[in-house]
């Protein structure tokens, strides 16, 4: 029993000494970089009340809330740790700061229009305009089926001087192609609608920062839609045509179906419209902030390969002459919508 309690406070008094030495500043492992300076200041006045007791070193402290007394709390060393990892501030100010946090979060002052909708009445608005745009569609289609005999005429006009004849090879292939022009066409007339539904769906959801390019995305969107058809009417079309027609002059006569001409001529047109937004996509991600002018403008060489693989991709004929013809103007948008954003200043 002797030895015992000999042993016991030789212990006790090797801790203890263990206990002072760990409470000097140059032997003190403890980090206190997240915490202000009152909280530091009772981190280190719980320190050394408990090493003048000669309790040991203190492993775990609680920290002290903005809102509490300047007096400490102490702890044993299961509870909570005083100083937590947490994100670092300069971070959470530098992501907040970001363009794309600000386009995904913005305040509350910069939604005129916010107002709180549960997610059933988000989607009985999403249904009507849903509704209103089926019904302007289909409007614009039975429209265009009373006259597709003249638009037919129309689309026929960039190989009808090269002798090109139409042939119905099928019984019903010609009414079958009036239904298909006619819903291409009443589709492109009913697209205003379609795009005022969707604005009118999203708008309330924008800032005013985003509602002032919102014109002009609108108005240009729809400006290079309608060039990209008419840049195909008058100048694809012709050119690939006119290059089947040359290629097979003195070998076969040309008898080309009703149908697949005009999905040809369809698809082609589309497509062509379609990929003439490359300027409005660019000024979106501009204004986003996922990319810079300067980034667009340095990639120039890849984009010159992807114009190219694009335009195979997209022409429905696999002549080099049709794809040269639409990379040309892909290329040229491309670089003036990067042009575009460098003005911008973004």
């Amino acid at each position: 029993m002797g030895s015992t309690s000999t042993s016991s406070a030789a212990l006790i008094h090797h801790f203890r000494l263990t206990s002072l030495d760990m409470c000097s500043p140059r032997k003190r492992p403890y980090t206190m970089s997240f915490c202000n300076s009152r909280t530091e200041a009772g981190l280190r006045h719980g320190l050394t009340q408990r090493c003048s007791k000669g309790l040991g070193p203190l492993v775990r402290v609680s920290a002290l809330d903005e809102n509490s007394s300047d007096s400490p709390t102490e702890t044993t060393p299961s509870l909570g740790s005083a100083v937590q990892d947490r994100p670092d501030a300069s971070f959470e100010q530098e992501e907040k700061a970001s363009p794309i946090y600000e386009f995904l979060y913005p305040d509350k002052d910069e939604l005129p229009d916010d107002k709180e909708m549960t997610i059933f009445d988000h989607l009985e608005e999403l249904r009507e305009r849903i509704f209103v745009s089926v019904l302007a569609v289909g409007a614009a289609i039975i429209g265009c089926f009373a006259f597709s005999k003249d638009l037919i005429v129309f689309l026929e006009a960039p190989v009808k001087n090269q002798g090109v004849r139409f042939l119905q090879l099928a019984p019903g292939e010609f009414f079958f192609t009036t239904l298909k022009v006619s819903g291409y066409c009443g589709l492109l007339l009913g697209s205003p609608v379609i795009l005022y539904e969707i604005i009118a769906f999203v708008l309330p959801g924008l800032t005013r920062a985003e509602r002032r390019f919102l014109g002009p995305i609108v108005f240009g969107s729809s400006l290079l839609f309608y060039a990209g058809l008419a840049f195909s009417y008058w100048v694809l079309t012709p050119a690939a045509l006119n290059f089947f027609v040359n290629y097979a002059e003195g070998v076969v006569e040309s008898l080309w179906s009703i149908d697949q001409y005009f999905e040809f001529v369809l698809v082609l047109m589309f497509s062509t419209g379609l990929s003439f937004q490359v300027p409005v996509i660019q000024l979106l991600l501009g204004q986003v902030g996922v990319v810079s002018g300067d980034q667009m403008l340095s990639i120039w060489r890849y984009v010159v390969v992807g114009a190219v693989v694009v335009a195979a991709v997209v022409t429905p004929s696999t002549d080099p002459v049709t794809q040269m013809l639409l990379a040309t103007p892909l290329l040229g948008l491309y670089l003036g919508g990067a042009w575009m954003v460098k003005l911008t200043g973004r």
